[in-house]
Order: structure tokens, then C-alpha cells, then sequence
């Protein structure tokens, strides 16, 4: 994965300012706004695992559950065309919609997790 960072379940973002001549992120894919920056990579890696430590310290204090990344669930806009060819379709293979899309996406993605 280009420009992300990991660590305890989080994504972080990694981009560089030239103008400020710093490495800066947030941690994606939470609805939390949480930044971090660093002077060099290790340094810009060191202070997202901070800001995640953080976040999940302060989310504990306050007694809030802390975002996660990937909840296992999203919205996806098809158009109504798509959304219909769909339908037929799990209809004809006594699937559900959510079973069609499933499918369709691991036979997507699956080819690309194994190189």
C-alpha cells in the first residue's frame, strides 16, 4: 500500500510538504480528525503510533467506543441499472444482494492480495 502506515488496526496517511520540509498524515478511514507529523520517516512513524496510543487513551477516558477502520460494512451506489442486473441475478442464484457482492468482490480481489 503506497503513502499508508499500520499499526494496531489504523491506517495512516504519509505525505511530505516541501514548503514546511515535514512528513504529515492522519489516521484514515475514522471519523475522528486525528493528525500527526514528523521530520523524517522515523520519526513520522513514531508519531502516528503516538497519535493512535492517544486516541485509543483518550477515547478510554471518556468512556467513547474508538472509531475502527473497517467496521465490515459500507454503502455502495450502484446507479439503478447496476443495482437492478444485481438483484435479478442473486435472485436467479438464490443468493442475497450482500452474498452477490461479497462474491464479486473477492473474485476481484483476491487475484490482487496474491502478488
Amino acid at each position: 500500500m503506497k503513502n499508508l502506515i499500520h499499526y494496531k488496526n489504523y491506517y495512516g496517511s504519509v505525505h511530505y510538504s516541501d514548503d514546511d520540509q515535514v512528513f504529515y498524515g492522519k489516521i484514515e478511514y475514522i471519523k475522528s480528525l486525528v493528525n500527526y507529523e514528523g521530520t523524517d520517516v522515523i520519526s513520522l512513524k513514531q508519531a502516528f503510533q503516538e497519535a493512535v496510543d492517544d486516541y485509543l487513551d483518550l477515547c478510554q477516558s471518556e468512556g467513547i467506543t474508538p472509531d475502527q477502520s473497517f467496521r465490515g460494512s459500507f454503502n455502495v451506489r450502484t446507479g439503478s441499472e447496476l443495482h437492478r442486473q444485481a438483484t435479478l441475478y442473486a435472485k436467479e442464484q438464490g443468493m442475497n444482494l450482500n452474498n452477490v457482492v461479497i462474491k464479486a468482490l473477492k473474485q476481484y480481489l483476491l487475484p490482487i492480495n496474491r502478488t
